[in-house]
């Protein structure tokens, strides 16, 4: 199926198609296809998207390639429809609609695939123990709650009873019989109720040798205009080693 819509696309190309296959990024996506490469051209028709975001040919490779070689349906949607809008007049309109149709059938039947019986008892029986440990969490600190409460409670009531009475004339009036010194009050320890957690990761991302912004978006499952937003004086064709990038 991916040969013979190959096919029908190289049927239907226009003068601007043939440019936009001479890109060198679209190249190599081609060669690729042909030594059966298909992760390395999928990598290589983004890199020429990023040239040309506009270019038709690319996005239509890309949507065959996530259809039939990496089971993706929603990605193979979204380049169908970008090849769609940047080359509203191909011949094969048509037939790319239906493939759009079959991705929808596909991504409706995996949302709707129920889990086994085996896996839903054992996400049960997970929940089930995720519950208990913060039910304990929770009545551990309402335990240290009222424990900080009844201490802060007792310190003001004897701190109320030390200060002395200012009349009106403004002269502090001295007791005659003083009471016992004032023992100090023992405060609680904390108590420790929360577990330890990792830290959380950073924001922040230190660009590797030979990496591309494609890669990176892939490795964080962002988009790359959600990259580009995160950090805008980015160049996304000429990313350096070294670089700090913001992940959003």
């Amino acid at each position: 199926m991916f040969i013979c819509a190959l096919g029908i696309a190289l049927a239907g190309c226009t003068q601007s198609d043939q440019d936009e296959e001479k890109e060198p990024h679209y190249v190599l996506g081609q060669s690729r296809i042909n030594a059966m490469d298909y992760q390395g051209a999928v990598e290589a028709f983004e890199e020429s998207l990023e040239v040309n975001p506009h270019s038709a040919a690319a996005h239509y490779q890309l949507a065959m390639l996530y259809e039939n070689q990496e089971s993706d349906p929603a990605a193979a949607i979204y380049h169908y429809q970008q090849y769609l809008k940047f080359d509203p007049q191909a011949e094969n309109a048509d037939i790319i609609r239906q493939h759009v149709a079959s991705c929808k059938q596909q991504l409706a039947s995996d949302v709707l695939t129920l889990p086994s019986g085996t896996a839903a008892q054992q996400q049960l029986e997970k929940l089930v123990d995720q519950n208990r440990q913060l039910q304990q969490q929770v009545d551990s600190l309402q335990a240290a709650l009222k424990q900080w409460s009844d201490w802060y409670a007792k310190y003001t009531n004897q701190m109320a009873a030390t200060v002395p009475v200012v009349p009106q004339n403004n002269v502090v009036q001295q007791p005659v019989n003083p009471g016992p010194t004032q023992q100090p009050v023992e405060v609680p320890q904390t108590v420790d109720t929360h577990p330890q957690n990792p830290p959380a990761r950073g924001h922040t991302y230190v660009v590797e040798r030979g990496e591309t912004a494609t890669a990176i978006c892939r490795k964080f499952g962002i988009r790359l205009n959600q990259l580009e937003s995160a950090n805008p004086s980015m160049n996304p064709t000429r990313i350096r080693a070294g670089e700090v990038l913001n992940i959003p």
